[in-house]
């Protein structure tokens, strides 16, 4: 049972991930692209924009990839874990805790799940 429980953490968390990278580097699902998502990054200070939002984009995706595939689960889940941190810093940090203030609590949960699964390793279920 173990195995399936980390599976779908795995797959939710990593999917996900993988979902904002794409919004990022693709604007798919909604999302602005490089362009875009770098003007922001520009406007919080995050320069340059594009380059930086691609890093983002592409440490999203490709960390998503490997946590959900259970594939070098320690570097997709770093992966992960640097990008939120970067989100605290840059942009929910100064709100406090509380998600409903824009603040650190979900990012703090997915820290918790990536480094937790890390820790634990992907389970049995795995791509290769």
């Amino acid at each position: 049972m173990l195995s399936w429980g980390l599976l779908i953490i795995r797959l939710i968390v990593g999917i996900s991930f993988m979902g904002h990278g794409a919004q990022k580097l693709f604007g798919w699902f909604g999302g602005y692209g490089l362009k875009g998502t770098g003007g922001w990054f520009d406007s919080i200070g995050m320069k340059p924009g594009v380059a930086m939002a691609f890093i983002a984009g592409l440490f999203e995706l490709v960390g998503g990839l490997l946590f959900a595939a259970g594939v070098w689960t320690p570097v997709g889940a770093a992966l992960i874990v640097l990008t939120m941190l970067g989100a605290i810093i840059k942009v929910h940090g100064k709100n406090g805790f509380w998600v409903t203030s824009n603040g650190i609590e979900y990012n703090l949960v997915l820290i918790a799940v990536a480094v937790g699964v890390a820790l634990t390793g992907p389970g049995s279920f795995v791509l290769f």
